[in-house]
């Protein structure tokens, strides 16, 4: 469906303004066309079946005054086909017998722009009224603004097969109404299943964690690409993977953000103690790494300065020792020998 925008019409002030005068005189006549008959005057009749017309009939031209505001949109339909689209803002005046659609205007999303209290209200504001909660035009608007949709977590299996807790938020926007209201029977719908739909597909190339010889771009190549250390690519590839799938419906992606990342409740605990595990072992690497460079360093200058010379064996003991103080969690207590080596 290709878009036709309305941009010529904005005759709504001079409209209305003709109504109330056409108003004006329709009672006019009437009270001149009453007064004639009261006289007893024959031509009394014709002033009064021509004001009591003008009367019933000028509430027509009034169902075709719209008032758009700044980004907001209105998609009309007369008698079943496609009029046009109100893009901007202003007071139009268009054909009476269009009715403005809107399929996702009860919708309601866990998004900016969908306010659950706000249609509660109506319903309650309606009912207390007296009538029927039926959908205001100001419901069948079509929104132009930035919106943000937060689809609520989802657990889904990484790369590795290890269960995590997953949640995004996009930023979108409608640039084509008239794909967005008759290309798709929901957009709204359309965009949030999407949604998942990619973030699923996406996070399934992605271990939680760097893992070794694991390709997450499909060239053929192992590399670092992790959901935690990669959070940008990954929010990219999300982004691109939703605009793919819903440039029929006229939405623009702006923006993918990863908001929630955690493991699953189930394997939570077993993959902190891993991650603990794994960064002691790290830890102990670069001290045992730093003893034996101390440790030969001294056996270095106690050589050279010829403080005492060591046999193989002494300087087996000596290494043995330094290397306990060294990496000992605790402080080492201190022995004087005060007799000799041998």
């Amino acid at each position: 469906m290709e878009e036709k925008i309305i941009d010529g019409k904005r005759h709504g002030m001079l409209v209305l303004i003709l109504v109330i005068v056409g108003y004006v005189a329709g009672a006019a006549l009437i009270a001149l066309g009453g007064g004639m008959l009261d006289a007893s005057m024959g031509l009394g009749a014709v002033p009064l079946v021509v004001g009591l017309v003008t009367v019933a009939l000028l509430w027509i031209p009034l169902c075709g005054l719209k008032v758009v505001k700044p980004q907001e949109a209105l998609v009309l339909t007369l008698f079943g086909k496609y009029y046009g689209s109100i893009r901007s803002e202003g007071f139009y005046f268009v054909n009476p017998f269009c009715a403005a659609v809107n399929p996702a205007a009860r919708t309601r999303l866990n998004q900016s722009g969908d306010s659950e209290s706000s249609a509660k209200g109506d319903v309650l504001l309606a009912l207390a009224n007296g009538k029927q909660a039926a959908p205001a035009e100001n419901g069948k608007r079509v929104s132009l603004k930035v919106m943000t949709l937060n689809n609520s977590r989802q657990k889904i299996n990484d790369l590795m097969g290890n269960p995590i807790e997953i949640g995004i938020a996009v930023t979108w926007r409608v640039v084509d109404t008239a794909k967005a209201v008759f290309d798709v029977d929901n957009y709204k719908e359309y965009l949030s299943l999407q949604a998942d739909a990619a973030l699923r597909n996406i996070v399934r190339l992605y271990p939680y964690d760097v893992a070794p010889g694991v390709d997450t771009t499909g060239d053929g190549v192992a590399d670092e690409g992790s959901l935690r250390g990669s959070s940008e690519l990954v929010a990219r590839r999300i982004r691109d993977e939703i605009q793919s799938k819903v440039e029929a419906a006229g939405l623009d992606i702006i923006e993918a953000r990863i908001t929630y990342l955690a493991y699953a409740p189930e394997i939570a605990a077993a993959m902190l103690q891993r991650q603990q595990a794994a960064a002691i072992v790290d830890a102990r690497k670069t001290i045992v790494g730093g003893a034996v460079g101390m440790v030969e360093e001294a056996l270095t200058l106690l050589s050279e300065k010829q403080v005492v010379d060591l046999d193989e064996e002494r300087k087996a003991a000596m290494v043995s020792n330094l290397l306990v103080v060294l990496c000992s969690n605790h402080d080492a207590q201190p022995i004087v020998n005060s007799g000799s080596l041998y």
